[in-house]
């Protein structure tokens, strides 16, 4: 996938992906469960921002490989 996207959204991306995972584990959910929210969260605020459909953000936010736990390297 070459969309380019600008720095600063790429961090709220990943800052509203940990938040999530965060809130999710914190209510008593597995990590697998609190992955799949982040996604969600995530790739709904990409969605939101830019021009693109859902399913692509959501492929998109899945390339860059967060993980509960664990920076993603944007």
């Amino acid at each position: 996938m070459s969309v380019e996207i600008d720095p600063s959204i790429l961090e709220m991306i990943e800052e509203c992906y940990l938040e999530t995972v965060d809130e999710a584990m914190g209510a008593g959910h597995s990590k697998l469960i609190a992955h799949k929210e982040g996604v969600t969260g995530a790739s709904m605020l990409l969605a939101s921002m830019t021009s693109m459909e859902d399913e692509e953000a959501k492929h998109f936010v899945v390339s860059l490989n967060l993980r509960p736990g664990k920076t993603g390297e944007t």
